[in-house]
């Protein structure tokens, strides 16, 4: 679990058009290099805990969901309730019982990555062909042996890209952390503004937040490429 980093920084406190206040200063970058990478780490830490937590519990619920088309709606409709909650919000609603903590970012950000995993778990689950499971069970498969060699593999692809949208929201989500003190790079992007909007620190953090973003997107492609090779091979 990250640690509140403290993020006081070295360089000019100017005004916004002061022309010694350029939008991107690699002096900046040089003079904050390990405040940066602070940021950057408690960002990272914070968006892989809660995609890989969110994960966990929203993939068994998709196939709740799947299994019993009566908890469809319910399970839906209570992550979209979820989803639809300000975090400001729900900051305010965690924090009598986390405390100004990490833990308090954490919970949020995954209850708001839940409703896109689980939707995107679920579509895939529902386009394996009928023929596909209809050959399987008459080979035996059990309901067990279905949904672990026959259902979840072949939904890998709707699983991959609810994974790669959700962990894309939840890089961006992570900056609001900033308001309970635990928001990664977006303690940066809030602070800059604070101080007589200083522009390096706005769009350094913001730059390093959209690299972020891209970087484990493309991550997550490249997975997707080795964990489901009959798509390539449809394609081809």
């Amino acid at each position: 679990m990250p640690s509140k980093v403290s993020y006081a920084v070295s360089g000019w406190a100017v005004a916004g058009d002061d022309p010694r206040n350029p939008w991107f200063s690699w002096s900046y970058v040089s003079q904050n290099t390990d405040t940066l990478l602070a940021a950057l780490r408690e960002h990272l830490l914070l968006t892989l805990a809660a995609v890989v937590v969110a994960t966990v519990l929203a993939i068994p619920l998709a196939v709740l969901a799947y299994r019993f088309g009566t908890l469809t709606g319910p399970i839906l409709g209570f992550t979209g309730v979820l989803y639809t909650i300000p975090s400001l919000a729900l900051f305010a609603f965690l924090a009598p019982f986390t405390g100004i903590t990490p833990v308090t970012v954490l919970i949020g950000l995954i209850l708001y990555a839940l409703l896109t995993i689980v939707r995107n778990t679920l579509t895939g689950l529902r386009q394996v062909p009928a023929e596909v499971l209809d050959a399987a069970r008459g080979m035996g498969y059990g309901r067990g042996a279905l949904l672990w060699r026959i259902e979840l593999p072949l939904a890998m692809p709707g699983i991959m890209t609810g994974l790669r949208i959700a962990t894309v929201s939840t890089v961006a989500l992570v900056t609001v952390g900033e308001i309970v003190g635990f928001g990664g790079l977006g303690n940066l992007i809030i602070g800059g503004f604070n101080t007589n909007f200083y522009r390096p620190q706005i769009m350094t953090a913001t730059l390093l937040c959209v690299a972020l973003a891209l970087v484990l997107d493309l991550a997550l492609l490249l997975l997707t490429r080795l964990v489901t090779p009959w798509t390539r091979r449809r394609t081809a």
